[in-house]
């Protein structure tokens, strides 16, 4: 009998000294040997909340297969096209001054490749650009000279502040 008892509590211990560490391996660990501390998953009232907050839109293709829509850039109606292969946001100089940038704010020392070829463009940060219930802040864009965008682009600096984003049956639907 006291052989079993002293197996089992040999069994006991290793187990509860081995167990956690197998547990606590899961998790990433900081390679510079730095301790930090990691966040679990959140529970379902925040992740309740979060789903609240989320929104949906449509935008169906137009007749060249383009995705247009009537955005809001720091509260003005602009016309934009989504461009999945533009960086960033892209707009006219034009637009950048109804937007409130001053001459002084726009300093156009960039190289950027545009469909009309290279020209100089501005970097600027847009405080929100909002679609529908979409509102994302602190939009990266840069500002080319008057001519040498046809549109307005909503490019990737837009899209990847996204939840999600997809294409199907010549829909574009975006999900923040």
């Amino acid at each position: 009998m006291l052989v079993r008892t002293v197996i089992f509590a040999s069994i006991a211990a290793v187990f509860a000294t081995q167990i956690p560490s197998l547990v606590g391996s899961s998790r990433p660990q900081p390679e510079n040997g730095f301790s930090a501390n990691f966040v679990s998953p959140a529970d379902d009232q925040t992740k309740a909340a979060l789903a609240s907050n989320h929104s949906t839109i449509s935008l169906q293709a137009d007749s060249q297969g383009h995705y247009t829509g009537d955005f809001r850039i720091n509260g003005k109606t602009v016309p934009g096209l989504i461009d999945t292969g533009a960086t960033y946001v892209a707009m006219s100089e034009s637009l950048a001054r109804r937007l409130g940038y001053t001459a002084n704010q726009l300093e156009y020392r960039y190289a950027v490749n545009t469909a009309n070829g290279q020209t100089k463009a501005a970097h600027v940060m847009l405080d929100r650009v909002e679609i529908g219930g979409i509102r994302v802040r602190e939009v990266e864009a840069f500002v080319l000279k008057d001519g040498a965008l046809s549109s307005t682009l909503v490019g990737m600096s837009f899209l990847k502040k996204l939840a999600s984003y997809t294409v199907a049956d010549g829909s574009l639907s975006l999900k923040q």
